[in-house]
């Protein structure tokens, strides 16, 4: 067996998208602990909880006892609200109390983009719009240019979980846009690992994932930088 990445996850929606992941790569173990979830909201108020030291500290501590190689809070609004600062110092209480290096889905997006060496994206997001423009804010202060920023408006982890192929595949599709050279896909309570390959085809172009961006960060942070094929084009292509 390869690197054990810890995977930090809010709650309960997609968190089957990481035993799903395990399978697909085969040679990678993604023990994932559940963090507090005082209230199931994309709403800012609650993300800025979510993402708390304390919640976040608690669940890393789980992670060093499991012995893993680095790992990963799993919540990309729950680190992007804070802006890139605040990310940045979230990632620095996670690495501390799970004494391994340590990364976000949201910092996993923007590393992602640059791996790929793509500058432009559209945002397919699942979130409401005001918490959809903090992740375009984001990217931006990242470099990246967001050519288009969709919102499908739901405002609970739940209720994502519950979307399927087609209508992930659909929604993804909808909201490409001709001049994005990737589309990003930025909720990890929605399930996407099983159709990765699936999403690249139908758009002619990388789709990016928020559990697959965020095990790939992991895999990124162990040193680990095989090419692996079933898990979309980013675990597919050398980097840029």
């Amino acid at each position: 067996m390869g690197h054990t990445v810890g995977i930090l996850y809010p709650g309960f929606s997609a968190e089957d998208d990481y035993p799903q992941m395990e399978r697909v790569l085969g040679d990678v173990s993604l023990p994932v602990v559940h963090t507090l979830m005082r209230e199931d909201a994309h709403r800012v108020d609650a993300l800025l909880d979510i993402g708390g030291p304390d919640v976040l500290a608690e669940g890393a501590r789980k992670l060093r006892d499991l012995g893993v190689s680095t790992a990963i809070w799993a919540c990309t609004s729950g680190s992007f609200v804070f802006g890139r600062q605040g990310a940045a110092e979230q990632v620095a209480g996670v690495e501390q109390a799970a004494g391994v290096p340590a990364s976000s889905t949201s910092f996993a997006f923007v590393n992602a983009v640059r791996h790929l060496g793509v500058r432009r994206v559209a945002v397919a997001a699942t979130y409401p719009a005001d918490v959809a423009e903090r992740f375009s804010g984001f990217l931006r202060e990242s470099g990246i240019e967001v050519v288009a920023l969709s919102c499908r408006g739901i405002i609970t982890a739940a209720e994502v979980g519950t979307l399927g192929r087609d209508e992930v595949l659909g929604f993804v599709a909808a909201n490409d846009h001709t001049d994005a050279e990737a589309v990003l896909v930025p909720d990890t309570a929605l399930h996407t690992v099983a159709w990765l390959d699936d999403l690249d085809e139908r758009l002619g172009k990388p789709v990016l994932t928020a559990n697959q961006v965020s095990v790939w960060e992991g895999l990124r942070l162990a040193g680990d930088h095989g090419l692996r094929s079933g898990a979309g084009t980013l675990f597919r292509t050398e980097a840029a």
